[in-house]
């Protein structure tokens, strides 16, 4: 299905939920949507300024960013997410780039994003949407696909509106002279047949991944029997995840640099140099604030994080942020439950990071394996160090 954000607000039709006007991809860079990103904080920050990250989103999303707006706000509008004053400068802001969206930094009531389109006169999507519509373009396999789209309708469910008069969710009734008696027009009943709808395909897909899920599980089990530890990678989306499973196990995964390019896990056998053998699971990247929708419909694949015998979390060390990035991983393994795993850091990209922040974090993580996906550096080690953490931690 379309991504969330370039359909619009789902509305209702005669076959069922309508999606609204898509655009299409274009190869043309100078065809591409114009963005302006907007972004509420409590006060005085410090550190990386978190559109920097919603720009990379936008961008691998195929979106042009021309300009941003940033609000010192304690708490967003409830009616317009900006203050007042704010609204009209994010107008002028979007009619002076030649902006047709604007991209929030949070996310957005549908009263809010109605209000602020209506204001603004653009496009108004939310972090949310925009993470969705990621998810969307990278799902490949009919399991990716399924959990992307349950994630997206569990988004657009609360999101579906009428449209117009013949759409009115008031109705009258034929008593009293035809004087109106509060029943429910043929709008109202109209959005329910298409709740009904969205309710009944993610029922649908959800059947769909718990049966993979439970696929998943009986092939977990026979490793178990067969005592075949488990090695789950897992870390904050483009670390090198996939091109270091390649150097750990010599597959051909593919690697890209580009957020989230990896949706679909990927699991390969490895044997160390003392014969013993486990397998190394890819998964998806983490990113800061991951849709809870995602969260959710993602839960299966990341199962394999929650019942792995040792999670490797690769960190980008090149990344100013990286212990940030560290951060939000550990949160969302506490999420999903995997809080207590043996945990080994790996510091990807230590050709290309600075010396300096290698040393800080090597300093921060004294465990963690200094190692590079792209040249070799440090797989040797780092396979000794997996060895050394499942004899630790035996297979459950």
């Amino acid at each position: 299905m379309p991504g969330t954000w370039l359909m619009g607000d789902v509305t209702a039709g005669p076959q069922g939920p309508t999606p609204g006007p898509v655009r299409s991809r274009p190869d043309d860079d100078a065809d591409r949507p114009r963005a302006v990103l907007l972004r509420l904080r409590a006060g005085d920050e410090s550190g990386l300024d978190p559109l920097d990250e919603l720009e990379r989103l936008a961008d691998t999303d195929g979106v042009d960013v021309v300009g941003r707006l940033v609000q010192t706000r304690a708490h967003p509008d409830p009616a317009t997410y900006l203050g007042s004053g704010k609204v009209g400068e994010l107008t002028e802001l979007v009619r002076d780039r030649d902006a047709q969206v604007v991209i929030a930094d949070g996310e957005l009531t549908p009263g809010q994003v109605r209000t602020l389109e209506d204001r603004v006169g653009a496009r108004v999507v939310d972090r949310t949407a925009l993470i969705l519509d990621v998810f969307a373009q990278h799902a490949r396999s009919r399991e990716g696909r399924a959990q992307v789209e349950l994630a997206q309708l569990a988004y657009q469910l609360p999101r579906l509106r009428g449209q117009g008069r013949e759409m009115s969710r008031v109705g009258g009734g034929r008593s009293a002279g035809g004087v109106g008696t509060g029943v429910r027009g043929a709008g109202e009943m109209r959005l329910e047949t298409e709740r009904r709808t969205l309710r009944r395909r993610m029922t649908l897909l959800r059947r769909q991944v718990q049966e993979t899920a439970q696929r998943r599980e009986r092939t977990r089990t026979r490793r178990r029997i067969n005592r075949v530890p488990s090695v789950a990678l897992t870390g904050y989306t483009n670390a090198g995840k996939s091109a270091l499973l390649n150097r750990l196990t010599g597959a051909d995964v593919l690697v890209r640099d580009a957020l989230f390019a990896t949706l679909d896990p990927a699991v390969r056998r490895v044997l160390d140099p003392g014969g013993t053998g486990y397998t190394v699971t890819d998964t998806v990247g983490f990113v800061r604030h991951l849709p809870h929708q995602l969260v959710d419909a993602f839960r299966p694949t990341l199962e394999e994080v929650v019942q792995a015998d040792l999670v490797l979390h690769v960190v980008d060390a090149s990344a100013p942020d990286a212990m940030d990035q560290v951060t939000t991983v550990r949160g969302v393994l506490y999420e999903i439950g995997a809080r207590d795993n043996p945990e080994l850091l790996a510091l990807n990209k230590v050709d290309v990071a600075p010396p300096e922040w290698v040393t800080a974090l090597r300093s921060a993580y004294p465990t963690a394996v200094p190692v590079s996906a792209e040249t070799g550096e440090g797989i040797d080690d780092l396979r000794a160090a997996v060895a050394t953490a499942l004899a630790r931690h035996p297979t459950r």
